[in-house]
């Protein structure tokens, strides 16, 4: 599968850069459990996956708040903003049945960044976003676990409901800094039964019930990062996409409570090398190691302090 680096690495940056982007509004914490699931080894295409008795499962905590250093609203409403991000992403996995282990127990996710919305005319706006963390599988934390990363996203509001944007991002995945371009869409739909894409993160089919209950399904992607220590392929890369059912419940004014029942569709842990050489390597006609389908369920509260 040709550039296939390329292509998780940019996903990965995406998702990141679009869920600090909805940090400007506030405060999220998640609890999420995948149970255990079957290992399915790479493969060629076209060629049934390898039947194994290793499983995998995942228990993750992730949250975030950004801290406002000043927002100013202009003369037609649009917002100028100057924020601190804090965010961060813990998972406990358990590996049954493995002859050598494979995967780490634990990874670790946190960063902290630096936010900046402002307007340019009157439908554009600029997003400037910068991070650096720590991404670790805990088993010691060295200069190899930082990674930085950051972008400019420049953003077309052509109406109240559609938002395009685009612009490079830059990170040090790969030991020096790779530009990459990046692209996200926000749009959403009003009234009783509503539509919401904001790509590359999620997308929501919802009902409004009440003023209090939105009967939501959903499908989200998120993903998680770390420097595992191995010589040949110290970077793994975990992605995961999951569908389900999500009520969602105003608790007041700002605080709302999400349950989410449904299937983890598929989950990946991909490692690969840190070396710039490898990254574009042709993998061949693969399809990269992966989990089988499972249940999945999540508990999240959002604490919304306003719209961007």
């Amino acid at each position: 599968m040709k550039f296939f680096n390329y292509g998780l690495l940019l996903f990965i940056l995406l998702i990141s850069l679009e869920s600090k982007a909805q940090e400007l509004s506030g405060f999220r914490l998640k609890a999420e459990y995948i149970p255990l699931s079957r290992y399915i080894p790479e493969t060629k295409v076209g060629e049934t996956g390898q039947k194994t008795e290793q499983k995998s499962d995942m228990r993750r905590l992730e949250g975030a708040i950004s801290i406002p250093l000043s927002m100013k609203v202009d003369s037609l409403g649009r917002a100028k903003v100057w924020a601190v991000t804090l965010g961060g992403s813990y998972a406990k996995i358990k590996n049954q049945n493995y002859e050598v282990q494979l995967f780490p127990d634990e990874l670790l996710n946190a960063s902290v960044g630096l936010m900046h919305l402002r307007p340019l005319g009157k439908s554009w706006n600029m997003l400037f976003m910068a991070s650096a963390g720590v991404y670790t599988d805990l088993k010691g934390i060295s200069s190899q676990d930082i990674l930085v990363m950051g972008g400019v996203i420049f953003i077309k509001q052509f109406n109240p409901n559609l938002a395009l944007g685009v612009g490079p991002v830059v990170s040090n995945t790969f030991g020096i800094p790779m530009v990459l371009p990046a692209i996200f869409l926000n749009w959403k739909t009003n009234g009783k039964f509503q539509v919401m894409v904001n790509f590359p993160e999620k997308v929501e089919l919802a009902y409004k019930a009440s003023e209090g209950i939105k009967l939501k399904v959903v499908a989200e992607v998120s993903a998680m990062t770390a420097d595992v220590g191995r010589k040949d392929k110290a970077f793994l890369s975990y992605l995961q996409v999951i569908s389900g059912f999500q009520p969602e419940f105003k608790l007041n004014k700002s605080l709302s409570l999400q349950l989410t029942a449904g299937a983890s569709l598929y989950r990946s842990m991909e490692f690969t090398s840190r070396k710039l050489k490898d990254f574009f390597k042709d993998k061949g006609d693969v399809n990269p190691p992966h989990f089988e389908t499972t249940a999945y369920g999540a508990v999240g509260l959002k604490w919304n302090l306003g719209k961007r």
